[in-house]
């Protein structure tokens, strides 16, 4: 019988171990400590004075917050859902439609993912830029200049920008993802519908999407996830915040808190309570597609 080589398996995963602990779990504790005290910049860490929860009564206190928080809310209620209904309309489009070029648009498609965000965030304070950016001109040449708006400026508009920088951005990754399940069914499936006269919209609502709900769930979870964390990115770069607030969203808050005003066991709360909302509601989201199943 041949003994496993328990050492050196063990001395193989020693570097990574170290890593994760010194670089993940040691600044998470970190900041749950710091998340009940009232460290600032002239009482950091152990000097700071210990407040209990005192950071988290006063979040639901701050209007800025609440701002944020709900802000925060309504990206999450639309953004994922349109994400993953847009990816899915492709990837059937690409597995199901005779184009030549399938190759070509999956390689376009899933070319903002690879991008940086903040390059994204740019990208798209140039389209909606009042002035110069294409969005007015568009409307100008289609004679809709009363629809014309300074997007970025008002409250009204802001944030949608950011959300429909998140869904350009995000379409692409999870269109592949859906192309994989959906090359996983049996062409058969869809041959047979074929011939009992089933439509293209009849086999995406009544084969697809039922025979990928287990991928759906999942790749929901995931733009659930990455909703919260890649709108701090846009809303930094994009608005800032602003105006008054109107584009603020959790992480962008704790940034501000944190970086410029110096209030660190204060961003710690927010920090925490994000990781806390986004475990949350993973596990509700995966509860109710796993009741669906």
């Amino acid at each position: 019988m041949v003994k496993k080589p328990k050492l050196f398996i063990a001395l193989c995963t020693l570097p990574a171990l170290i890593l994760t602990v010194v670089f993940m779990i040691v600044p998470m504790l970190n900041a749950i400590y710091l998340s009940f005290t009232s460290s600032t910049a002239l009482s950091v860490g152990f000097n700071s004075k210990f407040v209990f929860l005192d950071n988290y009564i006063y979040m639901f206190k701050d209007k800025d917050f609440v701002q944020a928080l709900f802000n925060t809310f309504k990206l999450m209620l639309v953004i994922p859902a349109l994400t993953i209904f847009l990816s899915l309309v492709f990837a059937f489009i690409l597995t199901q439609g005779e184009l030549r070029e399938k190759s070509f648009y999956r390689t376009v498609f899933f070319f903002p993912s690879v991008v940086s965000m903040t390059v994204v965030g740019i990208v798209w304070s140039f389209v909606f830029n009042p002035t110069r950016g294409i969005l007015n001109h568009m409307l100008d040449l289609f004679n809709l200049s009363s629809w014309k708006h300074a997007w970025l400026g008002e409250g009204k508009t802001a944030l949608w920008c950011i959300g429909a920088a998140l869904v350009w951005q995000a379409i692409g990754y999870y269109m592949v993802m859906h192309v994989a399940s959906i090359d996983g069914i049996s062409q058969e499936i869809y041959e047979a519908a074929s011939i009992d006269g089933a439509t293209g919209v009849q086999k995406f609502f009544r084969i697809t999407i039922p025979l990928l709900r287990r991928s759906i769930g999942t790749t929901y979870i995931l733009a659930l996830s990455g909703t919260i964390n890649l709108s701090f990115t846009l809303s930094n770069v994009m608005t800032g915040g602003g105006p008054n607030g109107a584009s603020s969203v959790l992480l962008q808050y704790m940034y501000t808190q944190g970086m410029r005003n110096a209030n660190f066991g204060y961003a710690m709360a927010i920090a925490m309570f994000t990781l806390l909302l986004a475990i949350v509601l993973a596990m509700i989201s995966r509860k109710l597609s796993a009741e669906k199943e």
